[in-house]
Order: C-alpha cells, then sequence, then structure tokens
C-alpha cells in the first residue's frame, strides 16, 4: 500500500542498473530497460548502466566499485537469481553485503504469489546493504522487474512514503563508523 506524504519534499536517488547475462546486450536487456524507464519515470537518477556475464566475481566486484562510488545511492541487478548452475547473482550479492534485508526476499515473495503463483519459489530475489549502498538482485524477467519497483522499490526508494523508507534512513547506514 502506498502511502505518500505531499508535505515532504521528494529526494531524487542515483540508481545503478546491472544485467547479469552471458548472452544479453543494451540493445537486448528488456529486464534492464524496464527498470532503466521505471527509475527515470520516478524522477530518480540513472547512476550507471552495464551488462556482466554470469560470473560471480565479476558481479562482486561490479557491485564493490558501485559501492565505493559516492555517486551511487542503490544498486539493482537483474538476473542470476534462479536456481540453475549459472545463476551466481545472489551468491555475489551476498559476498559483499555487510547486512541482508530479509524481508525484501520475502515480501517479493508474496507480491510474485499474487502474480505467478507457485512458481515464486524459483526465485532468489534478495536485498542488502553495504558501504552505505542499498543493493538489490532481481530475477531477469521484464516482469519480475516490474513486480519488485511496482509494488516495493518504488515505494521504498520514495522519501515521502509513510511511515518509513530506506531513503529517510540513508545517512545512517554508516552511523557505526562515526562511533568513538
Amino acid at each position: 500500500m502506498s502511502r505518500i506524504d505531499e508535505t515532504r519534499e521528494f529526494i531524487p536517488v542515483r540508481i545503478a542498473v546491472l544485467t547479469v547475462s552471458d548472452t544479453r546486450t543494451l540493445t537486448e536487456d528488456r529486464s534492464g530497460q524496464t527498470l532503466v524507464d521505471r527509475i527515470a519515470e520516478a524522477g530518480h537518477l540513472l547512476a550507471d548502466r552495464r551488462i556482466v556475464q554470469d560470473e560471480r566475481a565479476l558481479i562482486a566486484d561490479t557491485l564493490r566499485e558501485w559501492i565505493a562510488d559516492p555517486a551511487v545511492d542503490v544498486v539493482i541487478s537483474t538476473g542470476g537469481t534462479g536456481l540453475t548452475g549459472r545463476d551466481v547473482t545472489v551468491e555475489a550479492h551476498r559476498d559483499v553485503y555487510e547486512k541482508e534485508i530479509d524481508a525484501f526476499s520475502t515480501v517479493f515473495t508474496h507480491v510474485s504469489m499474487a502474480k505467478i503463483g507457485t512458481s515464486a519459489v524459483q526465485s532468489r530475489a534478495c536485498g542488502g546493504v553495504a558501504g552505505g549502498t542499498y543493493l538489490f538482485a532481481l530475477p531477469g524477467s521484464p516482469g519480475g522487474c516490474r513486480d519488485a519497483w511496482d509494488e516495493i522499490l518504488k515505494w521504498q526508494l520514495d522519501y515521502r512514503h509513510r511511515p518509513c523508507n530506506f531513503v529517510e534512513i540513508m545517512p545512517r547506514l554508516e552511523e557505526h563508523k562515526r562511533r568513538k
């Protein structure tokens, strides 16, 4: 459910999109493009966009690069969250997470169940935080990306969403580093 507080000012977030695929190019990347379009439509900024192969180290290295980049607040990857042997995106994400957002997977499964029934069990979509950057791994289908964005991320990445959202706690993600 969306609860937008119109008295609060919208804060655009800088989002990088990573497509994990051995075969896609930018012109064929419908899932990545779905995310890019929704990011722009919501008023956020596209910080970067890339395609990398289904290789755990390549994915993790790209995530680490963006985590270290102060111009990236959020990374959304698409692809590699299934059960096949080449699906290693979740493992790469977990290699870099400092904290996992466990409920993201749960909520995504709930949203997916309403759309695709028990086939939702085949997705391992996940979310986490590292270096003050939010990271989300979504399925490689345009439908899965639409569902995650439209039902979860669109709202949690909007500072006006009540009662709480990811944006308002961004300044506190690394507060432990300021303690003495």
